[in-house]
């Protein structure tokens, strides 16, 4: 079995009886036990239940009973994600000793699919208050160079795929924290339109932006995982009611005729991008206009006005969900999400109801902006990870968020590598389309990643010895 290994990989193994899920599990246990001390990307790991779920799915791999492509896949999920019988932590001291009950929607759905539970993934405390290291778990590390940062806040998720201790795993993105791991993690991580994925038993952030998804090495893999997570659920109220088409039917059909607009005033003047991040854009430009696309500049409202609404939105709901914690138990949170949410506190009433309003608007003027062009390209993040100790606690708030416009509207966006910068750490561009329009979104963010080499490039400390777990 080779050292890295994909989902997709994986699968078409599995099914041919070519590849053991016990012995994949067992692979992926030593890589944690090897790397993790460094990464610190798992707040649990859940190794008996893991090999059960193996030795389930090699059984039904033995009779030709398996339940798709993702039977036998060793996964995890972010720390927000109930598990039933397994701590559920949200990586705050709050929660330490919490295990619920049942599992979250999206862990339920993934698990009937046939994966392997191996375990609980950091984040940031109640995704939103990181890195902290005022907290009983230490943030996770970026395997790039682990004095940086993962992005947030499925921070774990990010860390854990980066450096091959999962095939894939979960994520939440209520301003960026998928796709912000996946950009400065180097991996692939998509926030589905608003409604497709059941948010039902993930702790809440911003009720209204909150969107569950999957971070994986590939876009490939991350269709595999959207295929088993997307669909109606009656136990969210915000749930679209939608199935899921094949993601994967039409992944590979090449990107020849669709419209792509760039959004080049986002990366350029309204929040100017590093050299790498701006060169790794203008490659994956003529990429695209090479294989047969049509590229067009787009022009959107500001990137500080999508930032400015979100922002206003994300604070005070945030504060809603934690309003009678921080009257009960404000020392108990990291220093970051006390003084974050707390800020939450302070917006009104009408001030919340006009970032409402002004949201309709940015809505209506993105639609209208967009209704001639399939995908729209910009920067994912404006740069390389910074080194983790230098994240300033109002980061989010002095400079446009790359990421947030997309809550906003709730459209689908996904981020994708395109190379590497300073120090060897990775960059990436956002791609976004129309709203559950995933299989289009896929299908671009497939074909750049199939034409370009990025996808051969792993973490020099995550290289161990593969054999290891045979």
């Amino acid at each position: 079995m080779d050292e890295f290994i994909t989902i997709s990989q994986a699968s078409a193994l599995i099914s041919s009886r070519r590849l053991s899920p016990v012995e994949l599990t067992r692979h992926c246990l030593v890589r944690i036990c090897r790397l993790d001390p460094t990464l610190h990307s798992f707040i649990t790991v859940t190794e008996e239940r893991a090999l059960a779920d193996a030795r389930a799915a090699e059984s039904r791999m033995m009779v030709g009973t398996t339940r798709g492509k993702l039977d036998g896949i060793p996964i995890a999920h972010k720390d927000i994600y109930c598990t039933a019988g397994i701590a559920t932590t949200a990586h705050s001291r709050l929660l330490c000793d919490y295990v619920p009950a049942q599992d979250a929607t999206m862990v339920r759905k993934l698990a009937d699919a046939g994966t392997v539970l191996i375990g609980k993934l950091a984040t940031h405390e109640f995704a939103f208050g990181g890195p902290a290291f005022d907290l009983p778990f230490p943030p996770a590390r970026n395997p790039w160079n682990c004095e940086h940062f993962t992005g947030g806040s499925s921070s774990g998720t990010g860390a854990a795929v980066a450096a091959g201790l999962i095939l894939g795993g979960t994520g939440s993105d209520t301003g960026g924290s998928i796709r912000s791991p996946g950009a400065l993690c180097g991996i692939a991580g998509i926030k589905p339109t608003y409604g497709l994925c059941s948010r039902a038993g993930i702790f809440p952030l911003a009720f209204s932006m909150d969107h569950p998804g999957p971070l994986a090495w590939t876009v490939e893999d991350c269709a595999l995982l959207l295929q088993a997570m997307a669909g109606p659920d009656a136990a969210d109220p915000a749930s679209a009611g939608r199935g899921a088409p094949d993601y994967t039917a039409t992944i590979n059909d090449g990107v020849k005729g669709l419209r792509i607009g760039v959004v080049r005033h986002f990366h350029e003047s309204d929040h100017k991008v590093s050299e790498a991040t701006q060169k790794g854009i203008a490659a994956a430009i003529d990429v695209f206009r090479g294989l047969g696309a049509e590229l067009r500049e787009i022009e959107l409202p500001h990137l500080a006005d999508y930032s400015a609404c979100g922002w206003i939105i994300l604070l005070a709901e945030a504060f809603s969900v934690h309003e009678r914690w921080l009257q009960t138990s404000f020392e108990k949170y990291c220093e970051m999400l006390r003084d974050r949410a707390a800020l939450g506190g302070l917006i009104g009433a009408a001030d919340y109801l006009a970032a409402v309003r002004r949201r309709r608007d940015l809505c209506a003027r993105t639609a209208l902006a967009t209704k001639d062009v399939d995908i729209l390209l910009t920067a994912a993040q404006p740069a390389e990870a910074s080194r983790i100790d230098a994240v300033p606690k109002w980061g989010i708030l002095e400079k446009p968020s790359f990421t947030i416009p997309f809550n906003v509207t709730g459209q689908p966006a996904i981020s994708v590598c395109t190379g590497f910068g300073a120090g060897g750490l990775p960059v990436a561009m956002q791609l976004a389309a129309k709203p559950f329009q995933e299989a289009t979104l896929l299908r671009a963010a497939h074909t750049f990643e199939q034409a370009t080499q990025w996808r051969a490039q792993r973490p020099a400390m995550a290289r161990v010895d593969g054999n290891a777990a045979r």
